[in-house]
């Protein structure tokens, strides 16, 4: 495979080509799952569309804990087929489709009674980690170990000695979500399939009962079009009742929003070397090294209002801030929160009025003829999802179509990614770059770091980085919009990197260089550039004003600008 970029001409040729032949599936929907079933249908030999109205990966996907793991409290649940398919997951991502973007991360499971629990808790975690053992999941991942409370204070010294009794620690896998999606995005095209953002489905196409279909905007230039297709993928995650609606049909099933909020605060706040998990009354809470930072979440509460923007209220920030400093010998304040971020997870609805307790396995439905929906799940499972959605897709289709084989297609970067980690010194000499920015940009993009360098090498200045953003290079800003599809000032800055969540100003300080470089290569004016910029900043500020609001209704209202 030739990785080939999602630059602006990319974009148009794609858009092109979905004007033309009748398409054998058309996925309407950019985040993982959509993404996932894009590349699994075109490595089948189907000829495939994908068309997100948005950016990629910028709903739920971008807004995850950020974990590739089995779900150690699904255990609890007695969930095992939900554990046991997790768990292959991680071990396939971790060691074979994206090394360079998923990696191993320890946790520490303080435990707080004496007795029971050890036993009762280890006997879990030790299944977890033999069931990842079984199906070969566990490959480069430590097994658990029971800890003292003395040792314990030694990996976690912020822990309150009277917080804990003991620990185990056990490990799992984490991911920037929204490069691994729109990495996703970028192997499907490579395949073969047409690719484009910013390009709406605003209704089906139908041949009586039929879905053949869809029309589509091009939100960049206004034009509407019709896409041909002999299946349709609905893959739109909390918007699956209002795609769905669009066939003008109830459908076999529906989503319900679940709102999950994270905090991001500096990494030296908390003095630990491994992750934490805590049991909650409703579920559990996760501190997550990122980075330079640690990521704090979740929440787990009912959303009913805007879809597109799920606001953080100073309530979610006070809920996580409480349960945390529960635990911490010195407590997090408001003024230590760096970053927020706020995401809706696609749950399958059910009686219950407590989400924590909807369901967290996917289904596919066939509501209509030529149309096949996919809803639930979680992100580790994602290529499951995609891969079943696919099968019934094919279903439809005349031809005999192969089986899945996207257990075995690497992503983008992946390939050649272990000796490039090797020779890590030869590549800083040949940029010009310190060892360590290196190893952050083989993180980030695999493989595919020369052609990042190679920005570097034609203009030195790009080494400089983003003000206020010191861990992204201005080079990483022009890749973005050549080589990763970005057109918007918050593409980059909350998706291709994630400044907008890091940075303490939320990259405010950045945004006028990052529209100044974007500029050349969409080709904006100085009104157009200017307006890009002020467009982020508003956003940012729009932010900020809901995370000071008491509850979910007012921060929707303040956090809904446009």
């Amino acid at each position: 495979m030739i990785t080939v970029p999602l630059s602006p001409a990319a974009r148009a040729d794609a858009l092109q080509a979905l004007r033309g032949a009748e398409l054998d599936v058309l996925v309407i929907g950019g985040g993982v799952v959509g993404a996932g079933a894009a590349l699994d249908a075109v490595t089948r030999g189907l000829a495939v569309g994908l068309v997100e109205a948005r950016d990629w990966a910028s709903g739920t996907s971008s807004r995850s804990s950020k974990l590739i793991h089995g779900g150690l409290r699904y255990l609890e649940m007695l969930d095992f087929e939900l554990v046991r398919e997790a768990l292959h997951e991680r071990a396939l991502l971790a060691t074979t489709l994206a090394p360079h973007l998923v990696r191993p991360v320890q946790f520490l499971y303080p435990l707080t009674h004496r007795g029971w629990e050890r036993p009762y808790v280890g006997a879990g975690v030790l299944l977890y980690d033999t069931m990842g053992t079984a199906l070969g999941a566990a490959r480069g991942l430590p097994r658990h170990r029971h800890l003292t409370r003395k040792r314990a204070l030694r990996e976690a010294p912020c822990l309150k000695p009277d917080s804990l009794t003991g620990a185990i620690a056990y490990w799992d896998a984490q991911v920037d979500d929204a490069r691994h999606t729109m990495t996703v995005v970028r192997t499907a095209a490579s395949y073969g399939a047409h690719v484009a953002n910013q390009a709406q489905a605003v209704g089906f196409l139908r041949e009586g009962e039929r879905v053949t279909g869809a029309e589509i905007v091009d939100l960049v230039t206004g034009e509407r079009f019709a896409v041909r297709a002999r299946q349709v993928i609905n893959a739109t995650g909390v918007w699956t009742d209002e795609t769905q609606r669009m066939a003008e049909t109830r459908g076999q099933f529906h989503v319900r929003a679940s709102k999950g909020v994270h905090l991001v605060v500096p990494r030296d706040r908390l003095q630990s070397s491994t992750g934490i998990i805590l049991r909650t009354e409703k579920s559990v809470l996760f501190v997550i090294p990122w980075g330079r930072h640690w990521i704090i979440g979740t929440t787990d509460t009912d959303w009913n209002l805007d879809l597109a923007h799920p606001a953080a209220s100073a309530a979610d920030i006070d809920y996580l801030l409480e349960q945390v400093n529960s635990v911490l010998a010195s407590p997090l304040s408001r003024a230590d929160v760096q970053g927020v971020y706020a995401g809706l997870r696609p749950l399958l609805s059910g009686e219950s009025e407590s989400t924590s307790k909807l369901s967290r396995e996917h289904v596919v439905g066939h509501p209509v003829p030529g149309l096949v929906v996919v809803a639930g799940g979680k992100y580790t499972t994602y290529r499951v999802m995609a891969r079943d959605v696919v099968d019934e897709a094919a279903r439809g289709l005349d031809a005999r179509v192969p089986e899945s084989i996207s257990d075995r297609v690497l992503l983008a970067g992946a390939d050649g990614y272990p000796a490039l980690r090797n020779q890590r010194a030869a590549l800083a000499a040949r940029a010009g770059l310190h060892v360590a920015r290196i190893d952050h940009l083989l993180g980030r993009y695999g493989s595919l770091v020369d052609e990042v360098l190679d920005v570097v090498v034609a203009n030195p200045a790009l080494a400089e980085p983003l003000p206020g953003c010191d861990d992204y290079l201005q080079a990483e800003v022009v890749y973005a919009v050549t080589h990763e599809g970005a057109r918007h000032v918050d593409d980059v800055l909350a998706r291709r990197t994630r400044a907008s969540i890091e940075a303490w100003d939320r990259g405010v300080a950045a945004a006028p260089v990052v529209a100044r470089l974007m500029a050349p290569l969409l080709g904006w004016d100085d009104a157009q550039t200017r307006q890009a910029s002020e467009f982020y900043l508003a956003r940012v500020a729009a932010e900020l004003e809901s995370q000071q609001q008491p509850d979910d209704v007012s921060a929707n209202a303040a956090r809904t600008w446009t």
